[in-house]
Protein backbone atom coordinates (compact mmCIF):
# COMPACT_ATOMS: atom_id res chain seq x y z
CA UNK A 1 0.00 0.00 0.00
CA UNK A 2 1.53 3.33 -1.05
CA UNK A 3 2.40 6.06 1.80
CA UNK A 4 -0.16 9.06 1.82
CA UNK A 5 1.41 12.17 1.61
CA UNK A 6 0.69 14.68 4.49
CA UNK A 7 -2.01 17.48 3.49
CA UNK A 8 -0.89 20.18 5.74
CA UNK A 9 1.76 22.40 4.60
CA UNK A 10 2.55 22.74 8.31
CA UNK A 11 3.32 18.73 8.46
CA UNK A 12 6.84 17.17 8.06
CA UNK A 13 7.44 16.27 4.57
CA UNK A 14 4.33 18.00 3.04
CA UNK A 15 4.19 18.45 -1.34
CA UNK A 16 1.81 20.62 -2.65
CA UNK A 17 0.03 18.87 -5.42
CA UNK A 18 -0.55 22.64 -7.43
CA UNK A 19 2.34 24.17 -9.85
CA UNK A 20 3.15 27.58 -9.07
CA UNK A 21 1.08 30.63 -10.70
CA UNK A 22 2.61 31.74 -13.78
CA UNK A 23 3.57 35.25 -13.99
CA UNK A 24 0.77 36.32 -15.36
CA UNK A 25 -1.74 34.63 -13.86
CA UNK A 26 -0.38 35.86 -10.72
CA UNK A 27 -0.85 39.95 -12.03
CA UNK A 28 -4.64 38.73 -13.55
CA UNK A 29 -5.27 37.36 -9.47
CA UNK A 30 -3.67 40.38 -7.98
CA UNK A 31 -5.96 42.90 -10.16
CA UNK A 32 -9.07 40.84 -9.93
CA UNK A 33 -8.76 40.76 -5.73
CA UNK A 34 -7.92 44.32 -6.12
CA UNK A 35 -11.13 44.71 -7.98
CA UNK A 36 -13.48 44.41 -5.08
CA UNK A 37 -11.35 47.31 -2.59
CA UNK A 38 -13.72 49.53 -1.87
CA UNK A 39 -12.84 53.38 -1.57
CA UNK A 40 -12.74 54.17 2.24
CA UNK A 41 -14.55 57.40 1.66
CA UNK A 42 -17.39 56.37 -1.36
CA UNK A 43 -17.50 52.77 -0.68
CA UNK A 44 -19.70 52.54 -3.60
CA UNK A 45 -16.63 52.84 -5.75
CA UNK A 46 -13.51 50.87 -5.97
CA UNK A 47 -10.45 52.31 -6.10
CA UNK A 48 -9.42 50.77 -9.00
CA UNK A 49 -12.89 52.72 -10.85
CA UNK A 50 -11.51 55.93 -8.94
CA UNK A 51 -8.21 55.45 -10.65
CA UNK A 52 -6.40 55.57 -7.33
CA UNK A 53 -5.23 52.13 -8.62
CA UNK A 54 -2.55 52.79 -10.70
CA UNK A 55 -0.47 49.81 -11.89
CA UNK A 56 -0.23 45.89 -10.18
CA UNK A 57 3.03 44.35 -11.51
CA UNK A 58 5.74 42.00 -10.60
CA UNK A 59 8.79 43.52 -8.99
CA UNK A 60 12.21 42.99 -10.07
CA UNK A 61 12.58 39.81 -7.78
CA UNK A 62 10.00 38.10 -10.00
CA UNK A 63 7.75 37.42 -6.94
CA UNK A 64 6.73 40.35 -5.11
CA UNK A 65 3.11 41.87 -6.55
CA UNK A 66 4.04 45.70 -6.43
CA UNK A 67 0.82 47.62 -6.30
CA UNK A 68 1.21 51.24 -7.30
CA UNK A 69 -1.46 53.79 -6.07
CA UNK A 70 -2.07 57.65 -6.36
CA UNK A 71 -4.25 59.64 -3.81
CA UNK A 72 -6.84 61.94 -4.99
CA UNK A 73 -5.08 64.66 -3.49
CA UNK A 74 -2.24 65.63 -1.83
CA UNK A 75 -2.66 65.07 1.56
CA UNK A 76 -5.88 62.64 1.76
CA UNK A 77 -6.30 60.88 4.67
CA UNK A 78 -7.50 58.04 3.06
CA UNK A 79 -4.46 56.72 1.60
CA UNK A 80 -2.98 55.00 4.96
CA UNK A 81 -6.83 52.99 5.02
CA UNK A 82 -5.81 52.18 1.26
CA UNK A 83 -2.43 51.12 1.99
CA UNK A 84 -4.22 48.30 4.33
CA UNK A 85 -7.29 47.54 2.39
CA UNK A 86 -4.88 46.28 -0.54
CA UNK A 87 -2.52 44.36 1.30
CA UNK A 88 -5.77 42.75 3.46
CA UNK A 89 -6.93 42.08 -0.38
CA UNK A 90 -3.81 40.94 -1.55
CA UNK A 91 -3.10 38.61 1.83
CA UNK A 92 -6.48 37.62 1.43
CA UNK A 93 -6.39 35.95 -1.87
CA UNK A 94 -2.79 34.37 -1.21
CA UNK A 95 -0.33 37.14 -3.27
CA UNK A 96 2.49 37.40 -0.54
CA UNK A 97 4.75 38.80 -0.54
CA UNK A 98 3.64 41.98 -1.70
CA UNK A 99 4.43 45.99 -1.22
CA UNK A 100 2.65 49.53 -1.94
CA UNK A 101 4.12 52.24 -3.88
CA UNK A 102 2.89 55.58 -3.72
CA UNK A 103 3.39 58.14 -6.30
CA UNK A 104 2.33 61.40 -6.67
CA UNK A 105 3.69 61.86 -10.33
CA UNK A 106 1.52 62.51 -12.77
CA UNK A 107 -1.06 63.41 -10.44
CA UNK A 108 -4.32 62.05 -10.19
CA UNK A 109 -7.26 63.59 -11.99
CA UNK A 110 -10.98 63.19 -12.19
CA UNK A 111 -10.55 61.55 -15.63
CA UNK A 112 -9.31 58.52 -14.44
CA UNK A 113 -12.61 57.81 -12.83
CA UNK A 114 -14.09 55.10 -15.32
CA UNK A 115 -17.12 55.08 -16.84
CA UNK A 116 -18.19 52.52 -14.13
CA UNK A 117 -17.10 54.46 -11.51
CA UNK A 118 -18.97 57.55 -12.72
CA UNK A 119 -22.17 55.08 -12.82
CA UNK A 120 -21.79 53.66 -9.36
CA UNK A 121 -21.44 57.46 -8.18
CA UNK A 122 -24.73 58.66 -10.26
CA UNK A 123 -26.23 55.65 -8.29
CA UNK A 124 -25.37 56.41 -4.78
CA UNK A 125 -26.55 60.04 -5.66
CA UNK A 126 -22.96 61.47 -6.13
CA UNK A 127 -23.06 63.80 -9.32
CA UNK A 128 -19.35 62.49 -10.90
CA UNK A 129 -17.41 64.85 -12.47
CA UNK A 130 -17.11 66.53 -16.31
CA UNK A 131 -14.43 65.86 -18.27
CA UNK A 132 -11.32 67.97 -17.73
CA UNK A 133 -9.23 66.32 -20.69
CA UNK A 134 -6.11 66.05 -19.03
CA UNK A 135 -6.06 61.94 -18.50
CA UNK A 136 -2.97 61.02 -20.69
CA UNK A 137 0.27 62.54 -20.30
CA UNK A 138 2.07 63.62 -23.54
CA UNK A 139 4.50 60.81 -24.97
CA UNK A 140 7.43 61.84 -22.74
CA UNK A 141 5.23 61.94 -19.24
CA UNK A 142 5.18 66.05 -18.83
CA UNK A 143 2.29 67.47 -18.45
CA UNK A 144 2.15 71.40 -19.00
CA UNK A 145 1.47 73.37 -15.79
CA UNK A 146 -2.10 75.47 -15.36
CA UNK A 147 -1.69 78.89 -13.83
CA UNK A 148 -5.74 79.01 -14.25
CA UNK A 149 -8.10 76.96 -13.53
CA UNK A 150 -9.61 74.83 -16.04
CA UNK A 151 -13.39 74.92 -16.58
CA UNK A 152 -14.89 71.52 -16.78
CA UNK A 153 -15.89 69.88 -20.15
CA UNK A 154 -19.39 70.76 -19.28
CA UNK A 155 -20.39 73.72 -16.73
CA UNK A 156 -23.76 71.89 -16.01
CA UNK A 157 -24.27 69.94 -13.29
CA UNK A 158 -27.05 67.00 -13.38
CA UNK A 159 -29.22 65.74 -10.67
CA UNK A 160 -28.08 62.24 -9.84
CA UNK A 161 -31.75 61.67 -8.83
CA UNK A 162 -33.82 62.87 -11.59
CA UNK A 163 -31.23 63.95 -13.99
CA UNK A 164 -32.22 67.65 -14.30
CA UNK A 165 -29.06 70.62 -14.67
CA UNK A 166 -31.43 72.78 -13.11
CA UNK A 167 -29.06 72.97 -10.20
CA UNK A 168 -27.71 75.24 -7.63
CA UNK A 169 -24.34 75.41 -5.74
CA UNK A 170 -24.80 75.86 -1.59
CA UNK A 171 -21.24 75.05 -0.90
CA UNK A 172 -17.57 74.36 -2.60
CA UNK A 173 -17.51 71.63 0.41
CA UNK A 174 -19.40 69.09 0.96
CA UNK A 175 -18.99 65.74 2.79
CA UNK A 176 -15.33 65.21 1.63
CA UNK A 177 -12.98 68.38 0.08
CA UNK A 178 -13.40 66.70 -2.99
CA UNK A 179 -16.54 67.26 -3.66
CA UNK A 180 -19.05 70.12 -3.76
CA UNK A 181 -22.59 70.58 -2.50
CA UNK A 182 -25.45 70.92 -4.52
CA UNK A 183 -28.94 71.07 -4.55
CA UNK A 184 -31.49 70.21 -7.55
CA UNK A 185 -34.07 73.10 -8.31
CA UNK A 186 -36.59 70.53 -9.85
CA UNK A 187 -36.59 67.46 -7.52
CA UNK A 188 -35.22 70.11 -4.55
CA UNK A 189 -32.76 67.21 -3.45
CA UNK A 190 -29.33 68.07 -2.20
CA UNK A 191 -26.58 65.84 -3.92
CA UNK A 192 -23.05 65.94 -3.52
CA UNK A 193 -20.72 66.91 -6.90
CA UNK A 194 -17.56 64.96 -7.32
CA UNK A 195 -15.43 68.21 -8.17
CA UNK A 196 -13.32 67.98 -11.62
CA UNK A 197 -9.55 68.24 -11.50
Amino acid sequence: MPALMPTSPFAPGFAPTTAPESSAARLAHAWAALEAVPDPEIPVVSIRDLGILRDVALAGDGMTIEATITPTYSGCPAMGQIEEDVGRALDAAGLAPWRVRTVLAPAWTTDWITEAGRASLRAFGIAPPGRCGSAAPRADNVRPLRFVPRAPASAEVACPRCGSVHTQELARFASTACKALYRCLDCREPFDYFKPY
